[in-house]
């Protein structure tokens, strides 16, 4: 990370979060968790946590899953966790719950996931606590994953909700959510740890893909724009794949019958840090059909890679269209590859653009910022 770097984020903390720490201090909140894997809300609960203990705060951890992947690196932060989701039975999940927040009542109960929020919206209503519940990606495929019943309940039971995306609030305002029930709250990125590393040297273009694969990523495309790619441009271009899920055989065979064998195209699998894969890339590729406010966009240009991605979610607000990454419409496999041959033929282009990615990040979604966003929501909520 340079100089300037590290000089323009420490004045963010110093100027703008310190001033909510004392907001912050000694605020006791629980977190209601559905998993505590290998995904970006589980990210964003662990850079919450940590600001709030930076902060003083008192925050400890319920979830319906143990031994996770983020479940030790939570409790090295001197935050507590504990499983409340053995039984199969609702009810009994609900009743383990309750037993716990009156072990140690907090001021505020807040869900992680959309799915635990009616579980948030129950327990802080019995205990007359402030409930908050979440609603994460762009709010439709939430509420379409949790059927009919337990959508209606994630989405109108909890007396607050707090979202991630731009386009998950206009979904809930769109389906009876008022609108003073619905508070947006920006993910964040470690710029500390995301950041450019030193130019790389070998010859050619890697070309970055990474996320579940899973049916809305369309990962697919992204393989096929690779082939399209690699027949057209001047100089060597590679592939990487980074991440794991159902589609994953069917890609791998996808890929094989383009020709893409490695060290052409590398499915690296479940990676615990990108951080160093972003630093082997040159571009950043986001094929997916939905999404809300991708981590892994946040995380690349925080790495300072140029993006080229779908237009869908909250990617425009992270992607600005020509100065920081291109734009595509969703599906459109030849506006991809016409955007990544750009790039790839201008280094200074790229150079550019990663650039602007990375200073946008640290200005907007750095989580050196974290406090500042939640001093000034969790003021909100006990007001």
């Amino acid at each position: 990370m340079d100089a300037g770097s590290v000089a323009r984020a420490y004045a963010y903390f110093s100027a703008e979060s310190l001033r909510y720490v004392t907001a912050l201090s000694q605020l006791r909140i629980c977190f209601l968790a559905g998993t505590l894997g290998q995904g970006g809300a589980e990210r964003q609960l662990f850079y919450s946590l940590r600001a709030l203990r930076q902060c003083g705060a008192v925050p400890r951890v319920l979830c319906l899953a143990q031994n996770e992947f983020w479940e030790e690196r939570i409790r090295n932060l001197g935050v507590p966790v504990t499983c409340v989701g053995q039984m199969q039975s609702k009810l009994k999940r609900l009743f383990r719950i309750l037993v716990e927040l009156r072990k140690q009542p907090p001021k505020i109960f807040q869900s992680q996931h959309f799915y635990t929020n009616a579980y948030v919206a129950a327990g802080a209503r019995a205990l007359r606590l402030c409930g908050i519940g979440a609603l994460r990606c762009d709010g439709l495929s939430e509420v379409q994953e949790s059927g009919l019943i337990g959508g209606w309940l994630s989405l109108h039971t909890p007396r607050v909700i707090v979202a991630n995306s731009r386009s998950a609030i206009q979904y809930a305002l769109g389906n009876g959510v008022r609108p003073d029930r619905i508070h947006f709250l920006p993910n964040v990125v470690d710029t500390t740890h995301f950041c450019p590393g030193s130019m790389r040297r070998e010859q050619g273009m890697t070309l970055l893909n990474a996320g579940r694969l899973a049916p809305q990523k369309r990962v697919d495309l992204f393989i096929d724009l690779l082939a399209r790619i690699r027949s057209k441009a001047a100089a060597p271009v590679r592939g990487i794949i980074v991440g794991d899920g159902p589609l994953r055989k069917s890609l791998e065979e996808r890929a094989a019958g383009l020709g893409l064998m490695p060290p052409v195209l590398e499915f690296r699998g479940a990676v615990s840090d990108l951080a160093e894969v972003y630093r082997q890339s040159d571009i950043f590729v986001l094929t997916s059909d939905f999404e809300g406010t991708p981590n892994v966009l946040l995380e690349a240009s925080g790495s300072g890679l140029p993006i080229v991605t779908t237009r869908t979610g909250d990617t425009s607000n992270v992607v600005r269209d020509g100065e920081t990454g291109f734009l595509c419409d969703c599906g459109d496999v030849e506006g991809l590859a016409s955007a990544v041959l750009r790039l790839v033929g201008d280094e200074e282009l790229r150079r550019r653009l990663g650039a602007q990615g990375r200073r946008f990040v640290e200005e907007n979604h750095s989580s050196l910022r974290l406090a500042q966003f939640l001093g000034e929501f969790y003021t909100k909520m006990r007001s």
